[in-house]
């Protein structure tokens, strides 16, 4: 009972709010009693949700800006595709499950080696420079599949993917979601997280401590990729043709405006502002229509740049502490006195405490013990 006391059960409460979405629609996914449009929702969600918190690994944990999240996601949605489409061939229906487990695999391995492979590098840039080098990274892996042979992936047409069971992809998807998080939050909880947000913090100061910097940027940067990638692959198994250019600079910075909304280092926030994000989308989708769709890229810019003057403004510093979650929970928290029960520790049971009625007596000199003409009184 005592280590369960010890727990601090605020930090699975998303867990079991993840839990409880996914086996209430899962219910109904495995029956069937779900419409088309509501899964649809589910599985982008869930892809959402899992780019979000991998890039708030890089963003809000690390410190570091990187535009090129949308490049892993490219290079596991077509890997992972590619990798469907042979083994369906060679391993015949009734095996898509297995099938899928394998392509994350793929997909989610073949993005960490371009993690490694571009971090080695960049990871030694900071800021702007390292923003750019990501950018341009995502910018090539669309460039390259999009101009590679037809017969490879698809060319700018796009690469044919076996769409996979509706019903009940976004259930794997939740799941997916749920490991993610438990990784990074672990991650983060561990003494290699502690290393990793202390370099946020100072990277001089890190170094001077003996941490590794380039070790840990490197880690960081493989594991972000890496669950992109596995988002990719869950991307392409939602979708009948991978086309490079859904993956564009605009989809970076979209997942971008996830963690940024969420706030960075938060990872609730993230999933919650991944699924408000993907909900706003599918309906702006149906509102703004043929013209008026250009107006959907022009909100991002508009939520970043009123995020950006509410957080560092000076004259709003008192309305942000004054408004808080963390100060609005402590206010709803607050005992009162009326019920404020009495101290465990009673009078009785603790023998160090002494009674309000025992009399004490302290011996008071009343003259210097220096002076030989000084006499010592005893007072009571």
């Amino acid at each position: 009972m005592s280590k369960l006391k010890n727990i601090k059960w605020k930090h699975y409460l998303i867990y079991v709010v993840l839990i409880a979405v996914t086996c209430y629609f899962g219910f109904f996914g495995l029956q069937k009693n779900l419409n088309r449009i509501t899964t649809i929702l589910l599985e982008k969600a869930a892809i959402a949700m899992i780019l979000a918190v991998s890039l708030n690994l890089v963003v809000g944990f690390l410190g570091e800006l990187s535009l090129g999240h949308a490049g892993f996601m490219c290079v596991g949605a077509f890997l992972g595709a590619k990798a469907a489409v042979a083994l369906t061939a060679s391993m015949g229906p009734g095996n898509e499950l297995l099938v899928l487990l394998i392509c994350l695999l793929v997909g989610g391995a073949a993005a960490a080696v371009c993690g490694v492979i571009i971090g080695l590098p960049a990871l030694r840039l900071r800021g702007d420079y390292l923003a750019i080098v990501t950018l341009a990274f995502g910018e090539i892996v669309r460039s390259l599949f999009e101009n590679l042979p037809d017969e490879m992936f698809g060319g700018s047409l796009g690469l044919t993917a076996i769409r996979f069971e509706r019903h009940y992809l976004f259930i794997v998807g939740f799941v997916l979601v749920i490991i993610t998080l438990a990784v990074i939050q672990n991650l983060i909880r561990s003494k290699h997280g502690r290393a990793v947000t202390a370099i946020r913090d100072s990277e001089i100061a890190s170094r001077a401590t003996g941490i590794n910097v380039t070790k840990y940027k490197l880690m960081v940067f493989t594991i972000s990729a890496f669950f992109a990638g596995i988002a990719g692959v869950l991307f392409a198994f939602t979708q009948s043709k991978v086309q490079p250019t859904t993956f564009d600079y605009n989809y970076s910075i979209e997942i971008l405006v996830m963690v940024v909304l969420g706030g960075m280092g938060s990872l609730p926030g993230s999933l919650i502002s991944a699924v408000l994000i993907t909900y706003l989308n599918e309906e702006l989708q149906i509102i703004l229509t043929g013209d008026l769709a250009v107006l959907r890229g022009l909100m991002y810019a508009l939520v970043m740049i009123l995020l950006v003057i509410y957080r560092n403004a000076p004259g709003l510093k008192a309305f942000r502490e004054k408004w808080s979650v963390k100060n609005l929970f402590a206010k709803l928290r607050r005992h009162d006195p009326a019920h404020i029960h009495d101290d465990e520790a009673k009078w009785d049971r603790v023998p160090t405490k002494i009674m309000v009625d025992e009399v004490l007596s302290v011996d008071v000199q009343t003259k210097s013990p220096y002076d030989p003409d000084s006499q010592w009184k005893e007072d009571t």
